[in-house]
C-alpha cells in the first residue's frame, strides 16, 4: 500500500479506513473491533480515522477496548481523530445547541478524553472538525502547537476548511497543518473546481476525502451512464464499481487520501482493490463529464 508523508515520522497510507460507523454495528465488541482493523491491516491500510463525536461520542472507546484486549495493535496504526463540534448527545447532552468549540481549553479537555478512550499515549493526526465561526485564531493555534511540542499530538490539520479558514488558523501557528479533509467523490466534484483542491495542491498539503462514494448515493441517484462506464471498468479490471470510484479520487496527482467506512467484512477485505486499478486520461474525464453531466467545455 502507498503511503503518503505528512510530516518527517509520520505517514499515512493511502487509503484509510473511517470509523464513523463503527458503534452501528450489531457486534461493537472488542474482537469484533480487533478483527476489522486486522483485516485492514492485511491489505496495508494502517490509518484509522476517528472523531470525538463518532457515534455519538462512543466511537473512540470502542477502538479503545479493542487496542485494550489487543494492546500490540497499537504501533501498527496511525490514529486520526478530531475535535471542535459539541452536539447535545453523550457527554455533551446538556448542550443546549449544537455548536464548535476552538478554545484552547476544550481543543486540551478533548485530547485528553481521546487519550483516554483510546487507551493510547498519543494521536498521530489531529484535526479541527469544522470551521468555527467564534474561532481566535491565535487561541487555536497556540493550542495546537502546544499539543505538538507535549507530544500527545504528532501532527495537526484540519477538517471541512475553506482556503481562508486554513491561511488564517495557519497564521498564528509554528506548526505546518498537514492535510485537510474534505468531501470529494464522483457526487461531491465541486473541489476540483473551486479552489479548495488547487489550494492544497500548491501548498503540497495532501488532502484526505470523506465520503468518497457519496455516502452511497454514488449508486443509487448518480446518473445511469456514469453507473454504467463504473461496472464496464469495473468488470474489465476484476473489482468492484466502488473501487473504480475510489480510483478516480486516487488518480489525481494532488496525493487524495480516500477515508473509506463501512461495518461489512466483506466489504473492508475489499477496500484495498481501489489501489489496483488503472485509469488513464481519457477515462477519468469519461466519469467525470457523466457525473457533471456535460462534457467539458
Amino acid at each position: 500500500m502507498e503511503r503518503i508523508d505528512l510530516t518527517p515520522g509520520l505517514s499515512l497510507s493511502r487509503l484509510v479506513y473511517g470509523m464513523w460507523r463503527l458503534g452501528d454495528s450489531e457486534d461493537t465488541s472488542a474482537h469484533h473491533v480487533q478483527a476489522k482493523v486486522e483485516a485492514c491491516l492485511a491489505q496495508g491500510i494502517t490509518t484509522m480515522d476517528q472523531a470525538d463525536i463518532y457515534g455519538g461520542y462512543t466511537a473512540e472507546a470502542l477502538l479503545g477496548a479493542a487496542l485494550r484486549t489487543a494492546p500490540g495493535l497499537r504501533d501498527q496504526i496511525v490514529i486520526v481523530t478530531k475535535c471542535d463540534i459539541v452536539a447535545p448527545v453523550g457527554r455533551h447532552a446538556a448542550a443546549r445547541v449544537k455548536y464548535y468549540d476552538t478554545t484552547a481549553a476544550h481543543i486540551n479537555a478533548s485530547v485528553e478524553t481521546s487519550l483516554q478512550e483510546m487507551a493510547t499515549d498519543r494521536v498521530d493526526l489531529l484535526l479541527i472538525h469544522r470551521p468555527d465561526p467564534l474561532m481566535d485564531h491565535h487561541d487555536t493555534g497556540a493550542a495546537l502547537d502546544a499539543l505538538v511540542a507535549s507530544g500527545k499530538v504528532r501532527a495537526v490539520g484540519v477538517s471541512n476548511f475553506r482556503p481562508w479558514d486554513f491561511t488564517l488558523l495557519q497564521s498564528a501557528m509554528t506548526a505546518p497543518l498537514v492535510t485537510n479533509q474534505i468531501e470529494m467523490s464522483l457526487v461531491t466534484h465541486q473541489p476540483f473546481t473551486n479552489g479548495d483542491l488547487a489550494f492544497l495542491q500548491e501548498r503540497g498539503v495532501a488532502p484526505m476525502a470523506w465520503s468518497p462514494l457519496g455516502g452511497g448515493s454514488l449508486f443509487a441517484e448518480s446518473p445511469a451512464e456514469l453507473r454504467a462506464t463504473m461496472t464496464r471498468i469495473a468488470q474489465a479490471q476484476g473489482v468492484d464499481s466502488a473501487a473504480v470510484a475510489v480510483a478516480w479520487l486516487l488518480r489525481h496527482p494532488a496525493r487524495i487520501m480516500p477515508v473509506l467506512g463501512t461495518n461489512d467484512p466483506a466489504r473492508i477485505a475489499r477496500i484495498g482493490d481501489a489501489a489496483k486499478v488503472v485509469l488513464d486520461r481519457q477515462d477519468w474525464f469519461e466519469l467525470y463529464s457523466q457525473a457533471i453531466g456535460h462534457e467539458v467545455p
